[in-house]
This record gives C-alpha cells, sequence and structure tokens, in this order.
C-alpha cells in the first residue's frame, strides 16, 4: 500500500523541501549497485567518518541502491521468521535487527545530504532527491509492515511486560506509524485511503506549482537611485543586474523571500512597496491570471485530509495531527494562544500607535497606517530610538570570536571539550571538524563539522541561512557515535577583515547549534529514539531556542564580542540596544505568528469555506483592516504543499517550552552553582533522552510542572502578565 506518514516520518521530508530548489520533473531511476561495499566504496574511512575528498555522486548512489535493497530484504526476512514461529523477544527478533539494517542506510543518506547543502556541485539536486526518495521509501517499510505491526501491538498489550521507557517509546512510535498508515483498516478503507492519499499528492502538486509561478512572475525595475539609497550592500547584490557592481543600477525587486523582505524594510517608495505587497498576498487569488487560482486545490487539500481523517478514525486532520505533538489537543493548542493573545492584542494596538505617530513625525502622510508600512517604518523607529545599525553592531561578531565563546558556554554548562580535529576528510578546505568528550572520557563521545561561508556556485542561499543535518545517530546497538553538520552561509573573509556576523545571524548559529546538541549528546540505546528522532513536532525547535535565549545574558555577549580593530567587548550601550530591538514591536509579530496558527488549525478542523475562517479570526488577531486582494491562504505553502498542516502552530508553541526552560536558568543566574545544576538537569532530560520519553514527561522531569507561557511573554517585554499556572 502507498506509505502515509503523517507523524514524525514526515521530519525527513520536510527538510528536502525547506531548501527552495526548483526541480523539474520526477526521478524515478537509480542506478544499479555498483561496487561492492564497503571495501571498494570511499563513503567510510578506518575512524568511521565519511571520507568526503573522494565520495562521488556514484558512490552515494550505489551505496544508496545496495542498503536500501539490503533493508527491503532484511524487512521481509524479519516478516518471514515471525510468521515461522512465535516472537518471544521483540527487540532482540524485530528492533535491533532493524537497527542493524538502518545504520548504514541513514549514515549515506545522512551525507548525501550533507554534500547537497555543503556542495551542490558535487551533489546536484536531481541527485539527492533521487537518493532521498528512494532512502525514504526503504525507510518506510518498517512503518507499515503488518507483521511487525501486530507484534507490537501484542507486546504493548501485554500487561505482564516491563518496558523501559525507551523500549516503551519505540513500540508506541511503531503503533502510532502504522496506524496512520492504515494497518488498522480492512481492505476496501485501505485501498480509499490509498486513493484519497494519490489525490492529496497531487492537489499539493498543483498548488505548489501554481504559487510558484507566480511568486516568479512578479518583477519590478527600480532605475531610481534614490528608491534603494537606503538598501545595504547585501540586498543591492542580490538586486543589482550586475552583482558585481551592487551601486549601479538598474536594481529588480521579486518576491524571493530574502528579496521581498528586505525590500519591504529599506525602500523608500510606499508606492512600489504596495505594489510589492498586494502581488505577495494576491498570489493565488486569481485576480491577474485565473489559471494560477488556487483556492480550488485548497479547499480539496482540506476535503480530502478530512475524509483521510475520516477513514483513520479521527473527528477531524486537526485531531490527527495531534498523535504527533506535545500538546496533545487542539483545546491545549487554543488554551496556549489565547493565553498569549491576552497580552500580546493589547501590546500591539499600543505598538502600533506609537509607530503612527513616529512615522507621521516624520513626514509619513497616509490617512491610516498599513501593513505595506510596518516594516519600512519599524526599521527606522528601532534605529532612532535605539541607535541600532547592523552594519555597525556587526563589527564587535568577528565569527572566530562567537565561535570560541559559543563552545565555552556549551563547555561550562553541559561539562563537555569541543576540540577541533585536523587531517579530517572533508567537502570544502573551510569546513572543520569538531570532537566532543565528555569531562572524564579520552574517547571523543561525538563529532560535528562546521562549514561557515558562502560559496555562490556550490551552496544553497536562503533566507535562514543555516542547517544542522545530522548524518548519524546514536547507537549502542551498532556501537554508532552521533555524528552532525552545521552548514551556514555567512560572508567569507578577506585579506583585509576577518568574517564578522550580524546579529541575526549570531541568533540562527545559537539555534543550529543549540539543536545539535540534543542530537550529539544524547544517551540512548536505540537510533529509533535518538537525538531528535522521535521528538514530537511542536517539541522538534526547543532546544534551539534554549540556546538563543543565552544571547540575552550580559555575559555571553561579552564572551562573544570583539571588535575588530580594538577588540573591545560589546559596550553595554549596544548591548542594551540588542535587548530593545529584542522586543521591538513584538506584539505585533507574536500577533501575526498566533492568527497563522490559529487560521491553520481552523483550515483543518472546521468546514467553513476559507475566506469566512479569514474574516472570522483576522479581526480577533490582527488591528488592520482585511484588503480585498489579501488572499494570504490561497499561497500558504507551509500548510498546504510542505507538511505544517495542522501543525503551524508548532513554532509558537516551541518557543513558549524553550522560554520556560530558559527561565530555569535565568531563575538563578546569579549563583554559579545553581546555574551548572540547572544544566546538568537540562542535560540529563532534554539533550540525554532524545525521542526516548514524551517531551511532556521531560518538560516535567526539568521544571517540575507543565509550561507555562509566562516566561515567553516577559521575555518579549509584556509585563503586566495575568496568566494562572497550568
Amino acid at each position: 500500500m502507498a506509505i502515509f506518514l503523517h507523524g514524525r516520518s514526515l521530519i525527513l521530508r520536510r527538510n528536502l523541501f525547506a531548501t527552495g530548489r526548483k526541480f523539474q520533473g520526477y526521478i524515478v531511476l537509480v542506478p544499479e549497485i555498483g561496487e561492492d561495499l564497503p571495501e571498494k566504496n570511499p563513503l567510510l574511512q578506518q575512524d568511521g567518518l565519511p571520507e568526503f575528498n573522494h565520495i562521488t555522486i556514484e558512490n552515494c548512489r550505489a551505496a544508496i541502491a545496495k542498503q536500501t535493497l539490503d533493508f527491503e530484504i532484511g524487512v521481509r526476512n524479519i516478516e518471514q521468521k515471525l510468521a515461522e514461529k512465535p516472537c518471544t523477544d521483540i527487540f532482540g527478533e524485530v528492533f535491533e535487527p532493524l537497527e542493524e539494517l538502518g545504520t548504514p542506510l541513514d549514515m549515506t543518506w545522512g551525507l548525501s545530504k550533507t554534500l547537497y547543502l555543503g556542495n551542490s556541485s558535487l551533489m546536484p539536486t536531481s541527485s539527492y532527491i533521487a537518493i532521498h526518495d528512494r532512502a525514504r521509501k526503504a525507510r518506510a517499510t518498517k512503518y507499515h509492515n503488518v507483521s511487525i505491526f501486530k507484534e507490537v501491538k501484542t507486546a504493548l498489550n501485554n500487561k505482564e511486560a516491563t518496558w523501559s521507557s525507551e523500549e516503551s517509546r519505540i513500540l508506541q512510535k511503531f503503533a502510532i506509524e502504522g496506524k496512520l498508515n492504515g494497518l488498522e483498516l480492512d481492505n476496501s478503507n485501505q485501498q480509499a485511503l490509498i486513493n484519497w492519499l494519490n489525490k492529496l499528492n497531487k492537489e499539493r502538486a498543483t498548488f505548489k506549482q501554481k504559487t510558484d509561478i507566480s511568486t516568479k512572475q512578479f518583477k519590478h525595475v527600480i532605475t531610481d537611485n534614490q528608491v534603494t539609497r537606503d538598501f545595504p550592500e547585501e540586498l543591492l547584490r542580490y538586486t543589482a543586474v550586475d552583482p558585481n557592481q551592487p551601486l549601479h543600477g538598474p536594481w529588480t525587486v521579486t518576491l524571493q523571500p530574502h528579496i521581498y523582505m528586505g525590500a519591504m524594510e529599506y525602500c523608500s517608495d510606499r508606492e512600489l512597496r504596495w505594489n510589492m505587497w498586494q502581488a505577495f498576498v494576491g498570489r493565488g487569488s486569481g485576480y491577474k491570471e485565473r489559471e494560477l487560482a488556487t483556492s480550488l486545490n485548497l479547499e480539496e487539500i482540506r476535503f480530502i485530509r478530512r475524509d483521510v481523517a475520516k477513514i483513520l478514525g479521527y473527528e477531524t486532520y486537526g485531531d490527527m495531527s495531534m498523535e504527533t505533538k506535545m500538546a496533545g489537543s487542539v483545546d491545549a493548542v487554543r488554551h496556549m494562544l489565547a493565553a498569549l493573545l491576552e497580552r500580546a492584542k493589547p501590546a500591539q494596538d499600543e505598538e502600533l500607535k506609537q509607530l503612527y505617530e513616529f512615522a507621521a513625525q516624520r513626514g509619513f502622510r497616509g490617512a491610516e497606517f498599513e501593513l505595506w508600512d510596518v516594516p519600512y517604518w519599524r526599521r527606522k523607529q528601532a534605529s532612532t530610538l535605539f541607535d541600532y545599525t547592523e552594519s555597525k553592531l556587526k563589527q564587535y561578531f568577528p565569527l572566530k570570536t562567537v565561535l570560541a565563546g559559543l563552545f565555552q558556554l556549551a563547555e561550562k554548562l553541559f561539562n563537555i571539550r569541543i576540540v577541533q580535529r585536523t587531517n579530517v576528510s572533508t567537502w570544502h578546505k573551510d569546513v572543520k571538524f569538531y570532537d566532543i568528550f565528555e569531562s572524564h572520557s579520552s574517547a571523543p563521545v561525538a563529532g560535528f563539522y562546521l562549514d561557515p561561508y558562502a560559496r555562490s556556485e556550490q551552496k544553497i542561499r536562503m533566507q535562514h541561512q543555516g542547517w544542522m543535518v545530522a548524518i548519524q545517530n546514536m547507537s549502542r546497538i551498532t556501537n554508532r557515535k552521533p555524528l552532525a553538520a552545521l552548514i551556514f552561509n555567512f560572508d567569507s573573509p578577506t585579506q583585509d577583515a576577518p568574517c564578522c556576523l550580524t546579529f541575526q545571524e549570531i541568533k540562527m548559529l545559537f539555534q543550529k547549534f543549540g539543536h545539535s546538541l540534543q542530537h550529539l549528546l544524547t544517551r540512548t540505546n536505540y537510533s529509533e529514539v535518538a537525538g531528535m528522532s522521535n521528538i514530537e513536532w511542536d517539541a522538534v525547535e526547543i532546544s534551539g531556542h534554549v540556546f538563543s535565549h543565552w544571547l540575552l545574558s550580559r555575559d555571553v555577549m561579552r564572551s562573544i564580542s570583539s571588535h575588530v580593530d580594538s577588540e573591545d567587548p560589546l559596550p553595554d550601550t549596544m548591548y542594551q540596544s540588542l535587548l530593545n530591538v529584542h522586543q521591538h514591536l513584538s506584539g505585533v509579530d507574536l500577533c501575526r505568528e498566533l492568527y497563522l496558527s490559529d487560521l491553520d488549525l481552523e483550515l483543518h478542523t472546521s468546514k467553513d469555506f476559507w475566506l469566512d475562517i479569514v474574516k472570522r479570526l483576522w479581526p480577533h488577531y490582527l488591528s488592520f483592516k482585511l484588503h480585498k486582494i489579501d488572499s494570504h491562504p490561497c499561497s500558504f505553502t507551509q500548510i498546504f504543499s510542505e507538511e505544517w498542516g495542522a501543525a503551524y502552530y508548532s513554532h509558537v508553541w516551541s518557543r513558549m517550552v524553550a522560554a520556560d526552560v530558559y527561565s530555569a536558568f535565568h531563575e538563578v543566574r546569579d549563583d554559579e552553582k545553581q546555574v551548572l545544576d540547572v544544566a546538568k538537569r537540562y542535560r540529563d532530560t532534554f539533550l540525554a533522552l532524545g525521542g526516548s520519553m514524551h517531551p511532556s514527561q521531560v518538560f516535567r522531569e526539568f521544571r517540575g510542572r507543565d509550561p507555562s507561557p509566562k516566561a515567553l511573554l516577559k521575555s518579549l517585554g509584556f509585563k503586566k502578565i495575568k496568566i494562572e499556572e497550568s
């Protein structure tokens, strides 16, 4: 039957489509198995690390072809053995063999993705798509095998069995995946599920294709350098006809995210901002080209998802989504949204009032403030009120100093050592490799690659500009150590100047490094629940957000800053400026995220027409009028063509939980011993347990209660908090 991976397994798919690369057609063929592995194939060295210097596309394809075939045959062999005699030890007879089969496959898959993101000239998009799809298809066979599913259900129903937390989570994982794959259905309903899923995939692909075309259609050429006078150098390079002469026009603005967001912030021409905004929110509306309208596709996707949920025994698609979420229920999510909105909405109203007054004092002549005015004037206001300029701030954060302070923080908190290892095979000379040692160990417990610099001809460039790739999971069964890659697109150093980071780049670096620590410092036995594996969607981003909160610490800011000329740490005035910018218009930003989260939930729990839902929710969250042309759900690709349907709220949820986690450190910040005690508890829970325990229980183990929105609201500057502890 078709593979339906709605839950945790979808994490493996969503990162592929997050790259933003467009490819034509479908890759259906993988080359035949080549030379014998691993003796003649240079995927791995004697020390277990990949031989990146010599890996080719052919190596990876040959390895994947063999390993996927071995895996599928291995799953069938397990099925045959289960049919021949009763299973007496499900972990010894099923899960340990699966672990042995999956380890080499996951390793090849991980290093292929690393090459794709680190040097796409060595691993082009079409080649990686072929490898990704083949590996994903093979790996999923263990989740929709009827024999394995029946043994899992038998094990879970065995009242006399005493499973460890890790073992219980593995059994529960296979049970949920089996249910979502339709293994509990009769033949007729299984066929109906297959038919609906095939239709769903077609509608999602059509939705994405139409949105991509609409996005690419808008272009506006700027010839007047007065319009671009405030553009930063990077935005000028992106938009200039000749990127090598960014100061000389003309410049072309488009709806590509890295250009659109920058232009909305720096473009002084209000009419141009309006044109860009209406083109952006009008994608899929059909106002200009009816054949690109996505309203019917949107409704069809919702309809199919409702039917899929019904077939699988759920009231709504939103209820089905909660099977793989920390929140656990739609009601719990709505309670969180309401609690945050109670403080965010009044803050939004006051922020916009002050922003309008600021703009009016500086020449704004509009009758009222509009959405396309906010990005431009918020930048102006932040610069004026807080003396905040990225270029001046950037000089205090050389990459070398930031990394030293980042590693120092991790070593101090978690009692580890991060040591660079030389003479390691990498995909580029700029890539460095680091071993992680426990304080008492002589052998490394994990390792990671760091590829910091942009290479325009080799690396995918996206707005967020960073990835954490889990190349290899921890597995005591196969004696494998965690291995990761951190890949960024920071500006390369020159002979005259080192690489310096903007604050947004520093925040992203801290987030990805914090994310990697959960992968690298896990202590589980099975890769199935190690690191990021089997963590509920709305909890996946928690550790990354926790680590970025350390940027609010004055001591940490001192440790990562050193002016490129004077070597002075960041002055207190600039530190305070950063704190102010962190909270600037936080009500506006949070209300927007809350609106999109609730919109997503309503679209997947209600049968109302999408526009009626928008009209109902919009005034509840946002302090702007809803314009007739605004059809933003018709280009909401995250929930309709990517994997965030009924899960968009996860971004806000993980921020809420992370703020509460960090508040445990903040509460004892003046007592170093207590800070280290909290760090040990965090290491022993969030970082060590991975997916071997439900994140709600992990949080309780760490905090002694359920999460509260109070810490997030406080960190955003909402002082008057009237929220009861849950």
